[in-house]
């Protein structure tokens, strides 16, 4: 009896595990799906350190939680590919790492690696606050769907460096 038991509990804690890993899967196809489509707004928050740039990323996604883990990834892919326009707080304008149309789709093997999940790109990410989104931050865009602000400090040289070392962008020292 005693042994039936204990085979029971251990199937059923077998059971548990698997379905707790498959929810945490399914979780992370959504956030990818919505990052995949790269459906953010990027904007100078302020000035930061030399060789950085201090910016809010408004990420959107069905699940709140989502778009905060999500906001690092956009902010890196919004540096490297849109680039944002000049405003208050003291900022200017700054184009995009990448100019050259189709550079993403020429160098997607690249780009696939370096944005999945825990990639490259974390090297060049962090995040300006402690984690807390401030209340004006957090919209309610539709039904299903918010829009998350978060602010986000980017490595631009470091970023730069590593895209010229790639043969993505060409080195500012290059001849015309």
């Amino acid at each position: 009896m005693n042994k039936s038991i204990m085979k029971i509990s251990l199937v059923l804690i077998l059971l548990l595990s698997f379905s707790f890993n498959a929810n945490a899967q399914r979780k992370k196809k959504i956030a990818n799906k919505d990052t995949k489509a790269w459906r953010y707004d990027i904007e100078c928050e302020g000035i930061a350190k030399q060789g950085s740039k201090l910016v809010k990323v408004w990420s959107y996604s069905k699940k709140p939680k989502f778009a905060i883990g999500q906001a690092m990834k956009n902010a890196v892919h919004g540096i490297v590919f849109k680039g944002y326009a000049g405003g208050g707080n003291g900022c200017t304008s700054f184009k995009p790492l990448v100019s050259k149309p189709g550079a993403e789709n020429e160098h997607a093997a690249f780009f696939d690696t370096f944005f999945s999940d825990g990639g490259e790109f974390m090297k060049y990410v962090t995040a300006a606050t402690d984690g807390n989104i401030a209340p004006g931050d957090r919209l309610k865009v539709s039904k299903r769907e918010y829009k998350i602000g978060v602010v986000i400090n980017v490595a631009t040289d470091q970023l730069r460096k590593k895209l010229e070392a790639e043969g993505i962008i060409r080195a500012l020292n290059a001849g015309f």
